[in-house]
């Protein structure tokens, strides 16, 4: 206001100060009273409600939080439950395209035709349990599935690189089904492909990000819904346009018995299937699985009574090929897995059963710099994998590392020393719990890299996402990678063969 009231002094002077000064708060007021009505609007009109600038937290960390410095460490979250207040629905605009269109100025940074890295390996057979499996999908066997489960933060919770990487493969190997998905959306910025969602808002929730839950207990993706009454429900159906996503097998639904459960009510396709009572002596993770003919299907959990409380619905299919569950918690750290139950958290790895567990961390990591000390970084990472290994040692897994990101000054682009130190760990903690790598950061271009993307259209506006076209490209590079590495464990097979 200070300098506009200036400017207006600057012009011909033909009212006096004090009447000046009265014209400038006059405008102000109208510029108040525009302003507001143009923020309220979207709360008076519940079709704009993906508009309203005032939504609790992501991560339900109070206003404290949200004020601290861009390079402070992560916040500590509350203890309890949050409350879902916007519904979950398709989000038609977010889809990520079948066919993404590299821009011209683009083609030089990011090839597609091949990997510009290959999944780094020490041990040399990192990845054969997984590599197996595929084999055994590729030849047609009966009921082989190659399960996919892929941790991450907010670039795996918008389902763009898991996308691209979930489509190739089932192309290429054939659609077992969608995979894993949260109850409800646990932040506005989740979302899914090939797949149609919709819940209602009301679901009490604890993340692992928080607000924590007492229990420890937040299922496969990090998150925990509970019922506070009847009436709440979520649906969960095949996709209606694309290539992808059209068909499904059978639902399972994802929840936890516990003493103080409730009941919920299972619809197929609009009609009433079972009720599940999911009161228990002590609390343990449970499935239920509805067969339904492959085809196009919509699964309803109605919640009856308080208490019921449940993780996410998985969609799968019987026929060979892969399945990718896109396990993505926006504002996530790879040592924030450790909050889950330890003993919780193998058992719901033991009931998916993956046989390739995918983290792709680094980027919130980034954003607290070397606040939270490396060595510590290192630690808990090599916690949560070696868990990981334990709950499944019939499996393989594999790191996706960071990006890089970059913070610009005038035209000038610098990326965050941080970066290749995060790369680095992850390389070596790789090597020592038996996974592969995969190196994001190298593929980009390594220092200085992040620039180069944004200013092809790769790298979104933050300095630290990728594009949408971007997103593609990762997600492009990790197959071409995995294809590379796979193509090389046949031809080892066939050498073995008499």
């Amino acid at each position: 206001m200070t300098e506009a009231a200036g400017a207006g002094r600057d012009g011909v002077a033909t009212r006096s100060p004090r009447a000046e000064s009265a014209a400038g708060l006059r405008h102000a007021a109208v510029t108040v009273a525009t302003l507001g009505a143009l923020l309220a609007l979207p709360y008076a009109t519940p079709s704009l409600a993906r508009l309203r600038l005032f939504q609790p937290l992501p991560e339900g960390v109070g206003i404290a939080a949200a004020a601290r410095p861009a390079a402070a460490a992560a916040p500590a979250a509350t203890v309890g439950e949050a409350t879902l207040v916007l519904e979950t629905h398709e989000q038609a605009d977010l889809r990520q395209p079948e066919e993404v269109v590299l821009p011209a100025a683009a083609a030089s940074a990011a090839s597609r035709e091949r990997a510009p890295r290959s999944i780094e390996d020490a041990s040399g057979r990192a990845l054969d349990a997984f590599y197996a499996r595929l084999a055994a999908v590729d030849r047609k066997e009966a009921a082989s599935v190659a399960r996919i489960s892929y941790w991450g933060d907010s670039i795996v919770a918008s389902d763009y690189v898991t996308a691209t990487l979930r489509r190739k493969l089932q192309k290429r190997f054939g659609d077992a089904g969608h995979g894993f998905m949260l109850l409800a959306n646990a932040w506005p910025g989740y979302f899914h492909n090939d797949v149609t969602r919709f819940a209602v808002p009301g679901w009490q929730v604890s993340r692992v990000v928080g607000p924590f839950a007492k229990d420890g207990l937040y299922g496969l993706g990090g998150v925990s819904f509970r019922a506070e009454g009847p009436g709440l429900f979520s649906r969960f159906g095949t996709a209606k346009t694309g290539s992808f996503g059209r068909a499904v097998s059978r639902f399972v639904l994802d929840y936890l018995a516990h003493p103080g459960g409730g009941k919920f009510e299972i619809s197929v396709d609009g009609e009433r299937r079972d009720t599940i009572d999911t009161k228990a002596d002590q609390a343990r993770s449970a499935t239920k699985t509805y067969e339904v003919p492959d085809g196009p299907h919509e699964l309803e959990v109605r919640a009856l009574t308080a208490g019921a409380r449940a993780f996410g619905v998985w969609m799968e299919r019987d026929t060979p090929g892969v399945v990718l569950d896109a396990l993505g918690i926006q504002g996530c750290r790879i040592r924030f897995l450790d909050q889950t139950d330890d003993a919780h958290f193998a058992e719901q790895l033991r009931l998916r059963d993956p046989s390739l567990a995918v983290f792709e961390y680094g980027m919130n990591e980034s954003e607290d710099g070397e606040l939270y000390p490396l060595d510590q970084y290192e630690a808990t990472m090599k916690a949560v994998l070696a868990q990981v290994r334990a709950a499944l040692p019939s499996g393989s897994c594999l790191l996706v590392g960071p990006m890089d990101r970059a913070d610009k000054k005038g035209n000038v682009y610098t990326s965050r020393p941080v970066i290749p130190k995060l790369a680095a760990i992850q390389r070596r903690v790789a090597g020592e719990v038996g996974c592969g790598y995969f190196d994001t950061f190298g593929a980009m271009g390594g220092t200085g890299s992040m620039g180069v993307w944004a200013q092809r259209g790769l790298g979104g506006a933050d300095l630290a996402h990728p594009s949408g076209v971007g997103a593609d490209v990762i997600g492009t590079w990790v197959y071409l990678a995995l294809m590379e590495g796979y193509d090389a464990y046949v031809a080892r097979a066939a050498a073995r063969r008499p």
